[in-house]
């Protein structure tokens, strides 16, 4: 029997991790943060000095992270870089290393092993088209640039981090140009997808109305 997948997908900054992280401890589910991949691979790449535009080099360490999650806490090579990840450079990073169709390759199957049982909650850009297509849940989850913006300036000051508000506002509309244009799982709302917006949704109603899609399809 296959195992349930609820997949939410969306832009950056739209919530996706806070809101996927909760509905799988409502359900009891597995948690992937398909992003976390992502900006494993580009940090791993720029300790090794392979810049983030070369593929061929970028995919084998794709193929070859030495990735352990434990919690909250994640470790690439021993070392524990749950911080360091999070960071504003390491984020564009990640997004340039996604559009290579050969890291998205070899990232592919050790995103589909994170589907155990009892379930899964994954969230990302392709997990609804290219990772789980079968997922009998889809979420697209979105929010306005500015509304990501601010929601985004507000977590790194509160981590003590400099930061300005129009930078990172062009940063994210860069970031959803490059996630829409790109050849391989291009981000987009499939038509069989629930649309989510949230700019004017607090966590916990767009949490509820995430299971509430799901008890409503399980029935």
């Amino acid at each position: 029997m296959a195992v349930p997948v609820i997949a939410i997908d969306g832009p950056s900054a739209s919530g996706k991790g806070t809101i996927a992280q909760r509905v799988a401890d409502a359900l009891g589910f597995h948690y992937l943060d398909s992003g976390a991949l992502y900006r494993l691979t580009a940090l791993a790449a720029s300790r090794q000095g392979i810049h983030w535009d070369d593929e061929h080099g970028v995919a084998a360490v794709a193929h070859a992270l030495d990735v352990r999650f434990a919690g909250e806490h994640i470790y690439l090579a021993g070392d524990d870089v749950s911080h360091m990840i999070r960071s504003e450079t390491i984020g564009v990073g990640a997004s340039q290393v996604a559009a290579l169709p050969l890291v998205r390759a070899a990232l592919l199957e050790r995103q589909r092993a994170f589907a155990q049982a009892p379930g899964l909650v994954a969230d990302g850009r392709d997990m609804g088209s290219v990772v789980f297509p079968q997922a009998p849940l889809k979420v697209f989850l979105t929010a306005t640039a500015e509304v990501r913006a601010e929601r985004r300036y507000k977590q790194l000051i509160g981590r003590g981090e400099n930061a300005d508000l129009a930078a990172i506002t062009a940063d994210l509309e860069a970031r959803d140009a490059r996630d829409r244009a790109r050849s391989v799982a291009p981000l987009r709302q499939l038509p069989d997808a629930h649309l989510l917006e949230t700019s004017a949704l607090g966590i916990e109603a767009a949490v509820g109305q995430v299971l509430q899609w799901w008890h409503a399809n399980a029935a």
